[in-house]
């Protein structure tokens, strides 16, 4: 099984990078890429910018990459109770190639916030708006209170709880 993951931020310190990287290390007999959302920049959307300029490159590039996987694992980072700048300009420029941005791919959606709330105003919208592009959501899941719950020493869930949903949510993906 061929496993594409990422966080939907561009921050270098991104906890929801830390995250993600720890739910692709629980899945076994998977070859994992796990992107960066930096190797995708690219000009703010816009459908002037689309008409003088065609779409980018990168854009293409994202798309191929959600095509050619089994699965996908995407952690939200909340910028304001929503999707990052950098992660919703990528989607932007890619749903211009095909609304259906994530061809009927398998997915596991988490997010987490280093507050209580765990980022669950933008998992929710994304869980939300999943059918209109294509997301075959299997599972999904909100880890509140990061650094209370996560060992970035480590690079792993502290809390059991946390760490059985995480695992229960992932298995959904060879189901």
């Amino acid at each position: 099984m061929k496993v594409l993951a990422f966080a939907a931020s561009n921050s270098r310190q991104s906890i929801n990078n830390a995250l993600v990287k720890y739910a692709t290390s629980q899945i076994e007999n998977a070859e994992i890429e796990i992107l960066d959302l930096n190797d995708f920049e690219m000009p703010i959307y816009s459908i002037d910018r689309e008409k003088d300029n065609g779409i980018p490159e990168q854009a293409q590039k994202f798309y191929d990459k959600i095509g050619a996987a089994d699965a996908v694992i995407v952690s939200f980072a909340e910028h304001n109770g929503s999707y990052t700048a950098a992660y919703k300009n990528i989607f932007d420029w890619t749903s211009r190639i095909d609304m259906k941005v994530y061809q009927n791919t398998p997915m596991v959606l988490l997010a987490t916030s280093p507050g209580p709330g765990g980022a669950q105003s933008v998992l929710g919208a994304a869980v939300n708006s999943a059918p209109y592009f294509a997301a075959d959501v299997k599972a999904h899941l909100s880890v509140p209170s990061f650094f209370d719950n996560f060992d970035m020493e480590a690079g792993k869930l502290t809390n059991g709880e946390i760490n059985d949903a995480l695992s229960n949510a992932l298995k959904q993906l060879t189901n």
